[in-house]
């Protein structure tokens, strides 16, 4: 992966603050990542902000050159009606301050500063969209004038292959994704277990011992069962090091539409009511549920995807990867003339070594662990002195894995 690459996904989480409506200004965020100083090339970097206060293609006045997404208006007005790049959403709200948002902010930020015109597309029906509706969000897309169309989510695979099939003039950049052998197709997959883990082992360190995980997919997404793998095996090995056990509450329920609901908040409450102390939020909008549910009941909960600090004074890290940076890299590899790298039997697998995994140092609430102490385990896991698996990629299979640390209550 190129060193510029691990510049860019660095940024995101400068990025990740605006992204949660916090401040306008970029704040410094630390993941405390190193770029890969062993690769080379010339790879196009939105995430620092190319040049251009002038007028996207067809559209109105972009702003000054920015990396505050929070300045840059979700929608604009193309006067021919055309719009360059595109996104697409994955299920739940777009505005959902974790997955869709924080991929979004990186496709605005790489159209507003480079003159281009934009616009996002939901599929119909919400939740219960269906292949068919996200082919057709992709369809309206490309007929739209798009040129490169950034697809968010796992479930986008089936309708992006025939789309990307059938026009094969646009490029795909398929987040949350895999290669799919396609000349005009980018996977681009991320290492969730890594930050998962940072943010199990952080928690166990600063002193909780009663945790608790919600996902979301249904335990069929495997970006979020990563995520909870990951986590699990942190807060084991911290666990381990301080000689004692803790607890883990483990679900996948209520969590599989990554919406807001009662029956998610409920759960949660109960869990806070019996003890849990705080809990990881690992499905879109259900972060609503579970914040409500801590702040009635003087719990905490960890945050995904984006630094969500800003949303919820329950929150006390977050668990980041570089969506909306990737999105913007990819993007750029558009217009450089190096899709190639990314495309076609090439993907891009993202981790601590790229800058894309991390936490955000800068506005955790932690006070037992220290920013040192995180460093110099982001530094062992760049190494690979510490190896986080990932092969638990279905909601029931690590029930066969014996922790020596932790014991897990299956919900």
């Amino acid at each position: 992966m190129k060193k510029i690459l691990a510049m860019a996904l660095a940024l995101c989480l400068v990025f990740s603050l605006a992204a949660c409506g916090g401040s306008g200004s970029s704040a410094n965020t630390n993941s405390g990542a190193a770029a890969n100083d062993s690769a080379s090339g010339n790879a196009s970097s939105a995430a620092n902000g190319a040049a251009a206060n002038t007028e996207p293609a067809g559209g109105s006045a972009a702003p000054a050159s920015t990396d505050d997404p929070d300045s840059i208006p979700d929608t604009m007005t193309s006067s021919d009606n055309k719009y360059e790049v595109a996104f697409v959403t994955d299920v739940g709200q777009l505005k959902d301050k974790s997955f869709n948002q924080g991929t979004y902010d990186g496709v605005k930020l790489y159209a507003a500063n480079n003159g281009l015109s934009y616009k996002y597309y939901q599929p119909a029906n919400g939740d219960q969209a269906t292949d068919d509706d996200r082919y057709d969000a992709m369809k309206a897309a490309a007929d739209g004038g798009a040129k490169v169309i950034v697809c968010a989510g796992f479930m986008q695979g089936t309708a992006l292959e025939k789309a990307a099939s059938e026009f094969t003039d646009v490029n795909f950049v398929f987040i949350d994704g895999w290669s799919m052998g396609l000349d005009n197709v980018a996977g681009i997959a991320f290492k969730e277990q890594e930050c998962g883990y940072f943010a199990g082992y952080a928690i166990v360190k600063e002193g909780f011992e009663k945790l608790g995980f919600c996902g979301g997919g249904g335990g069929t997404n495997p970006a979020c069962c990563r995520y909870g793998y990951g986590f699990a095996q942190g807060a084991n090995d911290a666990a381990k090091e301080l000689g004692k056990t803790v607890e883990l509450n483990y679900t996948w329920q209520y969590g599989a539409s990554f919406s807001a609901s009662p029956e998610m908040q409920s759960l949660a409450a109960g869990w806070y009511t019996n003890g849990t102390e705080v809990i990881f939020s690992a499905g879109g909008s259900i972060f609503q549920s579970i914040t409500a549910a801590a702040s009635a009941n003087d719990g905490f909960v960890v945050g995904v995807d984006t630094d969500q600090s800003f949303d919820s004074d329950t929150v006390i890290t977050s668990a980041l990867k570089g969506v909306g940076a990737a999105a913007s890299w990819a993007i750029g590899k558009s217009y450089d003339g190096t899709w190639g790298e990314i495309s076609g039997s090439n993907s891009a697998n993202l981790g601590a070594a790229e800058g894309a995994t991390g936490l955000p140092t800068a506005t955790w609430s932690l006070k037992n662990y220290t920013v040192a102490e995180y460093e110099q385990q982001l530094k062992d896991v760049i190494a690979g002195n510490i190896a986080v698996a990932s092969d638990a990629l279905e909601n029931d299979a690590i029930t066969g894995i014996n922790f020596s640390n932790l014991t897990v209550n299956y919900i």
